[in-house]
């Protein structure tokens, strides 16, 4: 199975659920895969995680942002947020979820083999 890479380039919380759920499916099924928080899209990793749809989601037994990203990891998936996306968001490494690496997109692509499928949320 080729393995799967996603950027979520915006802020946009239900790009990452998207990008979440595509990507625990992918590990689920036996594949690799990794998540980019691009820029303005690291502030979406701000603690406590919350996004404003998580009402909505939980009403309609869905989980919350932060379950999506803690059952990713567990199944898995790697996910990393942009060192630039950490200035602008005014956050260090450290206040990142233990889970999540920092790094830029430099690494991410060149740990992307021409085989993989690369999408942009």
């Amino acid at each position: 199975m080729r393995e799967l890479r996603i950027v979520v380039a915006t802020a946009d919380a239900e790009r990452l659920r998207g990008a979440l759920v595509l990507a625990s499916t992918q590990a689920a099924l036996g594949g690799a895969a990794s998540i980019f928080l691009q820029l303005d899209a690291v502030a979406l990793l701000r603690h406590p995680i919350t996004a404003a749809g998580d009402a909505a989601h939980a009403a309609a037994g869905l989980p919350l942002l932060g379950t999506l990203i803690d059952e990713a990891v567990a199944l898995g998936v790697t996910i990393l947020a942009c060192q630039s996306g950490l200035m602008l968001a005014g956050m260090t490494a450290d206040m990142l979820p233990p889970e999540v690496e920092a790094g830029g997109p430099v690494s991410f692509l060149q740990e992307t083999s021409d085989e993989a499928r690369l999408l942009l949320a």
